[in-house]
């Protein structure tokens, strides 16, 4: 399962430095025409490890694939307005605030204002929202007189979202039950999506944030993700060797890097996990989402063994790590066999029984 993430904002926050930083690609930093696509790697302490026991060949984390688009402008004239098409197919959005002053890198507002910036950025994308749940509504209202009770209910369901957009409000703050939103599900509503605000801030900021900062986290509503980044730091971090950079990191009063704490709130943002594989040729992070059971788990691995599914041979990565061996797991009575309705968690260590 791969996890999809768009970075966004306006043009001369910081978009691409923070994608270089993360990315397995770098891309130019500039006035850009198109995305960038990269893979990045979830950092997880648990597979090295994990590894120190298994000795595996190979070590093959989770990966998350970053999509850098093209900075927004206010009323629809920048390049990134016509690929909004694009951000509807991401899981995810990153939202990059600048927060950061720079009399050589001009803002399109001519002033730093992440909360007036973070809501030009909403308008636009409601924009695009309320056009298409009007749309809709035009195709569903043709259908109202068949009679069929499921169009009347899109139709008023569809209304309740057209009067949140219409009102500047964002697609997931409208008052729906979890049933209906299969109703605006094929929309791919781009204020529906998960979000984080990057807080993009000066070198000094990096721990602590700034006035900028305050004034984002001030603004946001409860229970929203913001994390406060350094670009321009992290971007020098992320050119060392992996010795400099904890030197670098303990200069700069950082535990780490700061982009590895965003894959991982991404990560976790779109309720997702890992389980892992290992053995003699690798050991391996898979991702699937909280809540999927044995099978399902199988099938991210390979489609045969989910189509083949016996059973599940399970250890915790806390038991594996805690008697050093599988066999000794065995004997401490930690190792178990689930079936078909058996729910993953977070850390387990799976080996998959199949027939095909």
């Amino acid at each position: 399962m791969a996890l999809n993430c768009g970075i966004i904002g306006l043009s001369n926050t910081g978009k691409t430095t923070i994608f270089n930083c993360i990315s397995n690609t770098k891309a130019e930093i500039g006035f850009a025409s198109k995305s960038n696509i990269g893979m990045c790697e979830v950092i997880d302490e648990r597979l090295k490890l994990i590894d120190d026991i298994s000795h595996s060949k190979r070590i093959v984390p989770a990966t998350v694939e970053i999509v850098d688009l093209p900075g927004l402008s206010k009323g629809g004239q920048g390049v990134g307005n016509k690929l909004l098409a694009e951000v509807q197919t991401m899981d995810a959005l990153i939202h990059v605030l600048r927060c950061f002053e720079d009399p050589n890198i001009p803002h399109s507002e001519n002033s730093i204002d992440p909360v007036r910036d973070m809501e030009l950025v909403d308008l636009e994308l409601q924009v695009r929202d309320l056009d298409l749940v009007t749309r809709k509504m035009q195709r569903v209202e043709k259908l109202l007189k068949n009679g069929e009770k499921d169009n009347k209910r899109c139709y008023e369901v569809l209304g309740i979202y057209k009067e949140v957009l219409g009102n500047m409000g964002n697609a997931r703050d409208a008052k729906v039950d979890e049933e209906d939103r299969k109703y605006v599900q094929d929309l791919q509503l781009l204020t529906a999506k998960p979000l984080i605000f990057v807080c993009n801030v000066d070198d000094a900021s990096a721990t602590s944030g700034n006035k900028y900062s305050e004034a984002v986290k001030a603004a946001l509503k409860e229970g929203q993700d913001m994390l406060v980044i350094a670009g321009k730091l992290e971007a020098e971090i992320a050119e060392l060797d992996a010795d400099d950079r904890m030197l670098f990191m303990e200069d700069a009063g950082l535990k780490e890097p700061g982009v590895n704490k965003l894959v991982r709130t991404a990560y976790h943002t779109l309720n997702l996990h890992s389980f892992f594989t290992t053995g003699p040729d690798e050991t391996r992070a898979w991702t699937i989402h909280v809540g999927d059971t044995a099978p399902i788990a199988a099938g991210a691995i390979h489609s045969d063994l989910q189509r083949g599914f016996i059973r599940a041979e399970v250890m915790s990565t806390d038991d594996f790590l805690k008697f050093g061996s599988e066999a000794a797991v065995k004997e401490a009575g930690k190792f178990r066999i689930e079936g078909k309705t058996y729910v993953v968690q977070d850390g387990d260590i799976l080996n998959i029984r199949f027939n095909v």
